[in-house]
């Protein structure tokens, strides 16, 4: 008789210990998976290494002439990264410039962005006279990034008007020889 009852609480156990083993998994599974994506607002200009620029104008041949731009130039690339916060749903691009150079209008106008870049990129406004002020050249960025380097981005001309001209700032008497006159242009990445 002990041995039965020996083999008899034996198998209860095994059943308990089998029972338990079983209860623990199903047919289904699940875990937590953290993800942190950090906001970003970056702006640069291309190429990095030669993005000063050199623009002048040409002395008249011809009495009664005014003095003429001696061209454009578009060497320089607009690259932006943008992750957008909840409370911003898009970003802009302003520029300004500091210092105005007596008689003369510096003009910069972004092309449409072209390159590597994915995600929701800005549109670019019409040309832009630059001033001290503020003033938006890439509107409703959202989660983007445009490429890094040259020819990726938005594309950037620049140009000089003598004042006086349609749609000018400056005024043509302002205008005063100088071998050379520097301004920074600056470019700010922003919420709205």
């Amino acid at each position: 008789m002990k041995r039965i009852k020996f083999t008899l609480a034996l198998s209860i156990v095994a059943v308990a210990i089998s029972a338990n083993l079983s209860a623990q998994d199903t047919n289904t599974d699940n875990h937590t998976v953290t993800i942190s994506v950090p906001e970003v607002a970056l702006v640069d200009i291309e190429p990095a290494a030669n993005k000063n620029i050199t623009l002048g104008f040409t002395a008249p041949t011809e009495a009664g002439l005014p003095v003429t731009p001696t061209g454009t130039n578009n060497t320089l690339w607009l690259n932006y990264s943008s992750i957008k916060s909840v409370a911003d749903a898009t970003r802009n691009v302003s520029v300004k410039v500091n210092a105005i150079i007596p008689g003369i209008d510096i003009r910069v106008t972004a092309a449409a962005a072209t390159g590597a870049g994915g995600g929701t990129l800005g549109t670019p406004s019409a040309q832009l006279t630059l001033s001290a002020a503020d003033q938006t050249i890439i509107s409703g960025i959202g989660s983007a990034y445009t490429g890094d380097g040259a020819n990726n981005g938005h594309n950037l001309t620049y140009a000089l008007a003598p004042g006086s001209g349609p749609g000018t700032v400056a005024s043509y008497a302002d205008l005063e020889a100088t071998a050379t006159a520097v301004a920074t242009v600056t470019y700010t990445i922003s919420d709205n």
